[in-house]
């Protein structure tokens, strides 16, 4: 992609895996970007890497994205420390596998209020700010496979990916008119942390019996044979921020190796 690009962007759940990978993706790109996150140690390291690696500008900030005046700050930071938001990735989230028959209230609950509530929040405090400066914005959201099909293991979090995709679609219904287009993207298997914690939980629940069982079973549908790096989904983030991807709005790419087919 063309380093053509300019302002501020803010992605969170950028400390680690897919997040990361964006914002210096991003940060290649011209974008000056924060670096959202509850891990600070991780997330100051992340920009710290965007910096020496002269890719461009880039800032830590301390988000909790079911808090909206955390989420708020960090738009705040974004204009204030780069001129504008242009860019906004709604990516934080997290899975905790639960036997169907088992899943509980209390999971329930986390998972859809980081996941789902997150992007809400997201999406209307990003939009906010790029309606008040009369900029033409970016609204970028990570859904998932399991926002297209169900899995039993993972009921909840299925739960707030589908509802990932509704609120990409409501959000560009509704900022269409003010030049704000809202997209999303839908990896499959990705070797980050969360798959490695995932794992690690299925083990424990039974459902597998040896370390990389678990993704070695759901990789077995991917098309092209391989279970993706976190580079090869960032190209798609790229394309949905750059100019190229103008005329689109309220759609879901995946980016999954062929995993689910539409």
């Amino acid at each position: 992609m063309a380093s053509d690009q300019s302002g501020g962007a803010v992605v969170t759940g950028a400390a680690s895996g897919i997040g990361r990978a964006i914002a210096a993706a991003l940060a290649k790109d011209g974008f000056s970007v924060v670096v959202a996150d509850l891990d600070e140690a991780n997330g100051r390291a992340a920009a710290a890497d965007i910096a020496a690696a002269g890719q461009g500008r880039a800032i830590f900030q301390r988000v909790d994205v079911t808090d909206r005046r955390s989420v708020s700050a960090a738009i705040e930071a974004c204009t204030r420390k780069f001129g504008s938001i242009k860019v906004m990735v709604n990516n934080a989230g997290f899975n905790k596998p639960e036997p169907f028959l088992e899943a509980s209230e209390p999971i329930w609950h986390k998972i859809m209020d980081v996941n789902a509530l997150g992007v809400m929040i997201g999406i209307q405090e990003a939009a906010k700010a790029m309606i008040a400066a009369g900029t033409k914005g970016k609204i970028i959201n990570t859904a998932s496979i399991a926002g297209r099909t169900g899995y039993a293991d993972f009921a909840p979090y299925c739960a707030s990916k589908f509802a990932v995709v509704a609120l990409t679609h409501a959000g560009a219904r509704a900022l269409a008119g003010n030049g704000i287009t809202v997209n999303a993207f839908a990896p499959g298997v990705v070797a980050t942390p969360l798959w490695e914690q995932l794992d690690k939980d299925l083990m424990a629940m039974g459902a597998s019996s040896a370390p990389g069982e678990a993704m070695k079973n759901f990789s077995g549908s991917i098309l092209l044979g391989h279970v993706a790096k976190p580079d090869d989904v960032v190209g798609t983030v790229r394309f949905l921020a750059s100019p190229a991807s103008d005329y689109m709005t309220g759609q879901v790419l995946m980016i999954d190796g062929g995993m689910i087919l539409q």
